[in-house]
């Protein structure tokens, strides 16, 4: 039964609910996604809330003189009819609960007295200060029993500081595995009408633990966290109100976290490796003992985990590698499964410890179309727990470890920081420093949290509610090329809009307040559109010449052969994802895309853009039409198939801000306004297929690509002036490089096709980080000197005679270390080669190494791989040539080399002798 549901049976022909009087109730914190509110006063504390676990129900009462209020028997009977599994049940009663035994006789169940729960029980009521039968009482509603207790922790806690009330006080060690306790804080009270929906309030957000003793006993004898593993690791974001951050980078990204959930412990860090990196193993040491939370139980390791053994074995833990067993007291896996997801939620929420390692940047890679946090298989174990791994990674360093009470008061924490952002927009209260600095890390999160979509977790309703309130209230900055966005309150404001957008039902209101100059685009109704379905190469984007307007909604009609077979469609072609941006031009992701479910899709961008239907890798089904209901006509022209004529007159003039030229090998997407000054297309389409066939021949690749390469223009990309990839993307500065063909026939267009030559880069022979900005520099040569006729000292000033030689001179005086062998320094081996022995030696290594196999991925391996095959091909020894540039050529490699005749004309014997 959802939750909604489960409010609505429960609060059913209530009028008001009375909790004036003596009794001073705690407030109820909640986590997970199976428990929920169902009274919450004007402070955002909620005083009965429920839960199901297992097969069974609870519901939790924050004083206890509830459960007899005369006051409350209709809400009492509604409680006990949702907790009962069928009709007539009997219910138990804790002893020393009269009044409650006098109350329950006229719901017509039979009523037994009874110390705990018994197996003819339906329902079983009780107070929350004798843990004597916890573990009775979790069974049984585990077994699908309904319990109703009630309690407050307030006065607990007072007689026992020292002592955690989360974990220590009796009635959380029954109530803590459904995701309900009874915080320490007193609640405020009064008459509250129930409300038609589940109730919400954005001062719930803030509720949660201190975890300043978790820290103290954590990072006991932790100087630092040292990462330099040689593994990239995730960042992970901490969401949950049980939930902490552990070890941060210096921006505040977390890549440990911690949290207690029920009875049990989880920690988790962004990769395997650091499970049994040893420079972290006091820390690990310490990270154990916290799991197993003085049990001293066996510690199960997943098997390809084994070298955590190695680590832990000396200091008294009891190892196995086994698969998952809820015997253990703590289990070690990887994050990349989700085997076992309830039973070791379960295990957690009834005291066991969990540790899970691993990272998700290539699950996110690989899974474009999904969202990490949810279906990521490491975060469908780690939601419950207020803890996910995300997509985004952590620079390998040193991080000092952080002192634990500064750390428990001030480190960043998403539930924190929005509760304070709230309070800056919604009460004008003034953020502190180390508060400001965290905006851009809360814009983010704000955009991972919201795209969950878990619309009936009452933690995530809670919270789209919060940010809802937010945007209406401080409304979103506009955006654009000529009115950016530099504050950084105004940055998160933008990304809330932004998610907001997609995650709430009345969509209206909120554009408005977004986009508030929309332009008014004529639109064309059931335009069909011609597909091609054949695709040989890496998943590929097909025009449809539509643009879809801002906020605007359509359907596009599908056969029936697309349907679920990795088809989507896309609206917007400005992919980069700016969230990292601190000055924004342009919102930080304005693409959206849906798989292809159904024969009939709707779709809508907040941002709107063009349209494309993205067909998978390997797809064979040849062309097919589709048909869009609604949109706006493009200027698109296609080479072979539009007509000079027809560009000119009409299509040029097509109304969308947006449009395409698409060639042989190539398609380019540019402003509107700018393409319409494009006269003839098919001039501009012959100089690129020109342009093209130079990259495929020194690639030595077929001339027709498997998918043509794209280049869009945007506003703002996420780094550099242009940056490579399917689309490459350019800066709006940068449009005449690529569609001015006149200016390209005379003075070239040196950074697309650099561009393009980073998109041929293969890691066999790439050694980067040096040569990353080098070997793509090739092609720019190549295409300038045999296309189009441009020598090298003038497609690119930095190849000036003058200029090389001075690069070579600085190269050398600084000792010839491969630490400064980049960009043009590194080019200019390859250029001193290509001008001793041709562009032919070049051609028949790139097609050498489309076959080689089995080449090492350590650089000196590979430079002395490509040394030895350039050698060969060219039949003189380079040693010399190579030791000169500082390549770590061996004596075994120097050997085999000594075989050929030497390189008399070598240029860099005039500088060395």
């Amino acid at each position: 039964m959802d939750h909604q549901t489960a409010y609505k049976i429960i609060m059913s022909n209530l009028q008001m609910l009375d909790f004036t009087g003596d009794a001073v109730p705690s407030a109820l914190v909640l986590t997970g996604n199976d428990s929920f509110p169902l009274v919450m006063n004007n402070k955002g504390q909620t005083l009965v809330a429920a839960s199901q676990y297992g097969k069974g129900r609870m519901v939790v009462l924050s004083h206890e003189s509830y459960l007899s209020d005369p006051r409350f028997a209709w809400f009492i009977e509604n409680i006990i009819d949702w907790l009962k599994t069928t009709p007539n049940v009997v219910i138990g009663v804790q002893r020393g609960l009269n009044a409650i035994v006098d109350n329950l006789y006229y719901t017509g169940d039979e009523v037994v007295v009874n110390d705990c729960p018994s197996p003819s029980m339906g329902v079983f009521c009780c107070t929350g200060y004798d843990d004597s039968y916890a573990d009775a009482i979790i069974a049984f509603v585990k077994n699908g029993g309904g319990l109703l207790i009630g309690g407050q922790a307030w006065y607990w806690s007072s007689a026992n500081p020292d002592q955690d009330p989360y974990a220590c006080f009796p009635g959380n060690k029954i109530i803590s595995v459904g995701g309900i306790h009874f915080s320490p804080n007193k609640a405020n009270v009064g008459v509250y009408p129930p409300p038609t929906e589940m109730p919400t309030n954005w001062l719930a957000v803030s509720d949660g633990k201190d975890h300043k003793a978790d820290l103290e006993f954590l990072l006991k004898d932790v100087t630092d966290f040292n990462i330099n593993s040689g593994a990239t690791a995730s960042q992970v974001m901490v969401h949950g109100p049980m939930a902490f951050p552990i070890a941060m980078d210096d921006e505040n990204q977390a890549f440990l976290a911690g949290a207690s959930y029920g009875r049990g412990r989880v920690i988790v860090t962004t990769h395997e490796s650091l499970m049994s990196y040893k420079p972290l193993k006091t820390f690990l040491v310490n990270a154990f003992r916290w799991l197993d939370n003085g049990r001293n139980g066996v510690i199960g390791i997943q098997s390809n985990l084994k070298d955590i053994v190695d680590i832990i074995k000396d200091d008294g833990f009891q190892c196995t590698l086994t698969d998952f067993k809820s015997d253990l007291s703590v289990y070690c896996c990887t994050s990349y499964s989700d085997n076992n997801c309830s039973e070791i939620q379960e295990f957690v929420s009834e005291g066991g410890g969990l540790f899970m390692g691993g990272h998700a940047w290539y699950w996110s890679y690989s899974n474009k179309d999904k969202d990490t946090l949810t279906g990521y298989p490491g975060n469908k174990v780690l939601s419950k727990f207020g803890i996910g791994i995300l997509s985004s990674t952590v620079k390998n360093s040193v991080y000092k470890a952080p002192d634990p009470s500064e750390h428990a008061n001030n480190a960043y924490h998403f539930r924190k920081m929005l509760t304070k952002f709230a309070e800056h927009i919604l009460e004008n209260k003034p953020l502190a420093d180390n508060e400001k600095s965290s905006l851009k890390k809360l814009g983010q999160d704000c955009s991972s949290f919201l795209q969950m979509k878990t619309e009936d977790n009452p933690s995530y309703s809670t919270i789209r509610q919060l940010v809802s309130d937010v945007v209406m209230t401080a409304g979103v900055p506009q955006v654009s090329k000529t009115c950016p966005i530099k504050d950084l309150k105004d940055n998160v404001l933008l990304k809330m809009g932004t998610e907001l957008y997609n995650v709430v039902p009345n969509k209206e209101d909120l554009l408005k307040i977004i986009i508030k100059d929309r332009p008014d685009l004529p639109t064309e109704q059931n335009v069909t559109v011609a597909i091609d379905g054949n695709n040989e190469g890496q998943e590929a984007w097909r025009s449809t010449g539509l643009y879809l307007p801002y906020g605007k909604t359509t359907g596009i009609l599908f056969p029936s052969s697309v349907i679920k077979s990795g088809w989507m469609v896309q609206v917007g072609c400005h992919t980069d994802n700016l969230n990292a941006a601190d000055t924004l031009k342009r919102a930080p992701v304005v693409t959206q895309r849906i798989p292809v479910t159904s024969e009939i899709i709707q779709i809508s961008n907040l941002w709107g853009g063009l349209i494309y239907i993205i067909v998978p890798q390997k797809s064979k089904l040849g062309q097919i039409y589709i048909m869009v209901q609604e949109a706006v006509r493009a200027p698109y022209y296609k080479m072979g198939e539009t007509s000079v004529a027809d560009w000119q007159q009409t299509i040029r003039h097509y109304p969308a801000p947006w449009g395409e030229v698409e060639f042989e090998n190539i398609i380019l997407t540019v402003r509107s306004e700018d393409l319409r000054n494009v006269e003839d297309p098919e001039k501009l389409g012959l100089l690129w297929n020109r342009l093209m066939k130079g990259i495929t021949e020194l690639a030595v690749i077929p001339p027709i690509f498997k998918r043509k390469e794209r280049f869009v223009t945007d506003a703002q990309i996420s780094h550099g002036w242009m940056h490579a990839g399917y689309p490459v993307m350019v800066h709006l500065e940068s449009t005449g490089a690529l569609i001015n063909a006149n200016d390209i026939d005379v003075n070239g267009t040196w950074g697309p096709i650099h561009e393009l030559g980073h998109n041929q880069q293969q890691g066999k022979w790439e050694f980067p980080p040096h040569t990353t900005e080098a070997t793509c520099n090739l092609w720019s040569v190549y295409v300038h000197e045999t296309i189009l006729n441009i020598p090298r000292e003038k497609a690119h000033s930095a190849l000036a005679p003058e200029n090389r030689m001075k690069i070579i001179k600085e190269y050398l005086k600084k000792g010839a270390k491969l630490q400064h062998w980049e960009v043009f320094t590194a080019l200019e081996t390859y250029l001193q080669l290509q001008e001793g022995f041709g562009w032919e030696p070049f051609k028949k290594i790139f097609a050498e190494y489309q076959t080689m196999g089995n080449v090492s991925n350590d650089r000196d391996s590979k430079m002395n791989l490509y040394a030895e095959t350039f050698a060969k091909t060219v039949n003189r020894n380079l040693t010399r040539f190579f030791r000169a540039w500082g390549w770590p050529i061996t004596e075994e490699v120097a050997n085999r080399m000594a075989a050929f005749p030497d390189w008399d004309e070598n240029p860099m014997i005039k500088y060395t002798e």
